[in-house]
């Protein structure tokens, strides 16, 4: 099997819909990668935003980033299912490096958005 590796995406949902559709989209895209092998750790709904610049002539759009770990064959037909999607207007895959999530958790220790007991659960 090949090595897992922690990935993070980006999506610009079409903020034309609603709240529940936007739900049904992120956990169609959670259950497709869990379905091919990887493992969801978080899931951030940033929000409506408005755009730079006009997608598909849509000025809004609903920002979601999930955290997930997966094999590197998986980025493949994943980033195929992402944009045969109709309803997800822009994506952006990144491979997450632990020195960023080291960044992130101690950021948000910080910042006091977690304790130190979950900063501790997390790293594990």
């Amino acid at each position: 099997m090949a090595e897992r590796r922690r990935y993070e995406t980006t999506l610009i949902i079409n903020a034309a819909l609603e709240d529940q559709e936007i739900d049904a989209v992120v956990s169609k895209v959670t259950k497709y990668i869990e379905d091919n092998g990887g493992e969801v750790e978080n899931v951030k709904n940033a929000g409506r935003r408005r755009l730079a610049y006009p997608i598909n002539k849509k000025y809004n759009g609903c920002y979601v980033h999930i955290q997930f770990l997966a094999s590197s064959e998986f980025q493949t037909i994943y980033n195929k299912f992402l944009i045969l999607e109709d309803t997800i207007l822009r994506h952006l895959n990144l491979d997450l490096p632990d020195a960023m999530i080291e960044y992130r958790k101690q950021r948000d220790l910080e910042a006091g958005k977690v304790s130190a007991e979950k900063a501790e659960e997390k790293s594990e």
